[in-house]
């Protein structure tokens, strides 16, 4: 049986879909009151309204997470209604596609900004309110990305690569205070990201000059992924167990492949893997 989150408070950004959304029902079904953030408020009420018919435990905020004024309006909100946070789920993000010679600075910068910048924006807001508590559990969606880049997403895994420096650092800082910091490595998920991703990187994808050839082959790869692709269940339920777990992890990584590819990172020189990227490319 799952551990009980009952009584608890827990702020999930990125709620409307995806790996967010599975969290805050796991969340919500643990007896935790979920406080859910997103920019679509017709996909967070019809959440709240699915898993807490009776709007008790639940409370919907619409925003903009790169937005200082939004992020004091949540954390705010939060407060107002339920009085404590308990736990901080930073999960909302989106992927930048491209070669780097062609990813505009702009569109890299935004990419930190929704990432990484906002989500600290957020975690330096609640840290006060947990340290006065005495605990507290924050979560980072991270990525196996943030320690696999691949070519074509590099932007991307450099914003999850961001994370694991600053899990590592902010977990140091903050357990003294009774709070613990916990970094999620999701593999390939199967998720509206992926179409999210599509829309934000349009213009440089349908624009690759040079780079054709080798996108089609990378495409042809992604697509093989899918086949072991997890649900976004299976990473709510290690951010459930990082939330929960009176022994929580400093990372966790799912599903299967993921922790596979993590592994072969490890184990693997540079080299070995770079020339096993080759091989496919060659075969495909």
């Amino acid at each position: 049986m799952a551990p009980s989150l009952s009584g608890q408070t827990i702020l999930i950004t990125g709620a409307s879909s995806g790996i967010g959304e599975a969290v805050a029902r796991r969340s919500f079904a643990a007896g935790a009151n979920v406080v859910l953030f997103a920019r679509r408020q017709d996909r967070l009420e019809k959440l709240a309204r699915e898993i807490d018919p009776s709007g008790e435990r639940s409370l919907t905020i619409t925003g903009d997470i790169t937005r200082e004024e939004d992020r004091e309006r949540l954390v705010a909100a939060a407060l107002t209604r339920f009085g404590r946070i308990d736990g901080l789920v930073n999960n909302a993000g989106f992927g930048q596609r491209g070669p780097i010679e062609q990813v505009s600075l702009a569109a890299i910068r935004q990419n930190f900004e929704t990432n990484v910048f906002a989500l600290l924006g957020l975690t330096q807001k609640v840290a006060p309110i947990m340290r006065t508590q005495g605990h507290g559990r924050i979560v980072l969606i991270g990525s196996v990305a943030g320690k696999i880049a691949r070519p074509l997403s590099s932007t991307y895994d450099a914003t999850k690569h961001a994370l694991e420096a600053f899990a590592d650092g902010l977990r140091g800082e903050l357990k003294p205070f009774g709070i613990h910091v916990a970094l999620i490595r999701p593999g390939f998920i199967l998720t509206e990201f992926i179409q999210a991703a599509d829309r934000a990187s349009t213009q440089v994808m349908e624009n690759l000059g040079a780079y054709a050839p080798f996108a089609a082959e990378h495409r042809g790869a992604t697509a093989k992924l899918r086949r072991v692709a997890g649900q976004p269940d299976d990473i709510a339920k290690l951010v459930h167990h990082a939330l929960a777990s009176s022994s929580p992890k400093s990372h966790y990584a799912g599903p299967f492949h993921a922790k596979f590819f993590l592994f072969l990172r490890w184990a693997l020189p540079t080299s070995w893997i770079d020339y096993g990227a080759r091989l496919r490319r060659a075969k495909s």
